[in-house]
């Protein structure tokens, strides 16, 4: 009963946060203009727009970040790497990952509870149902493994995982391991390559996002060949031996006895 209770508090509470930003963003020019132009600046891809934005906000540049990213996960599925990039080349690589991977954390618990708070109907309108059902296939085929190869796609919304995973019977502890150690090892490399870049060097960022995308497409084709072949060892260790008929005379059968006699 408290369970029921806990989760109808949980989604008020989402629906009347949900309703007041939307309220405000309409209702207030202000908030309207920085909303879309922050989403410009995303959408433009070039993680030097977001360092320049959040150096605006001087000291208060690694809370605005930080809160970005929580953003970028919930509202705008958008590329996190962006942020990750801007974050390394404004704070150096390591202090850069720390922010980009904390913030994410945040982002991905957030997104989880949303799901798991509001259920598949709000969550198809947050996402898409095209894009969860994919989601939906891959968790279906690689079960945890589906955050580890999505985490290294730049071009597949990790976010969508979060929200399908609060879907699941996944638990939090579970899901915040599982996305800890997954998004690690990217945060780390584009941390590193974000602290040397420049604006000329679109190239080796696309080389970059291309070398992660053909490393996830390889450990997913191993786990297809893997499964493919289980299934077909299963296939033939399962296939029934086919018994003889028993051959009778035209006359009918006799019973044979001890000897074969009949």
């Amino acid at each position: 009963m408290a369970s029921k209770r806990n989760a109808w508090v949980s989604r008020i509470a989402i629906a009347v946060v949900v309703v007041a930003v939307a309220v405000v963003y309409f209702a207030v020019p202000s908030v309207n203009s920085f909303v879309n132009d922050l989403c410009r600046r995303f959408s433009t891809g070039d993680f030097a727009e977001m360092r320049d934005f959040m150096v605006s906000y001087g000291a208060w540049a690694a809370v605005v970040s930080f809160a970005l990213m929580i953003f970028q996960s919930v509202a705008a599925p958008l590329p996190a790497f962006i942020l990750t990039f801007a974050n390394a080349n404004l704070f150096g690589w390591w202090q850069g990952a720390i922010l980009s991977w904390t913030s994410a954390m945040a982002g991905a618990a957030a997104c989880f509870w949303i799901a798991r708070s509001l259920g598949r109907e709000a969550v198809e309108k947050l996402c898409s149902k095209t894009g969860l059902a994919t989601i939906e296939r891959c968790f279906e085929r690689h079960g945890d493994q589906s955050v580890l190869i999505v985490r290294l796609l730049p071009f597949v919304s990790f976010d969508f995982v979060s929200y399908f995973a609060g879907l699941t019977s996944m638990p939090f502890k579970g899901f915040m391991v599982a996305t800890g150690i997954g998004q690690l090892p990217a945060t780390i490399v584009y941390s590193y390559v974000g602290g040397m870049l420049t604006g000329g060097t679109k190239m080796l960022v696309t080389a970059l996002l291309i070398l992660f995308a053909l490393a996830a497409l390889a450990v997913l084709a191993r786990q297809l060949y893997r499964e493919h072949a289980s299934r077909v060892k299963e296939g033939a260790d399962a296939a029934p031996v086919l018994r003889q008929p028993c051959r009778q005379r035209s006359g009918g059968s006799r019973a044979v006895g001890p000897d074969g006699d009949r």
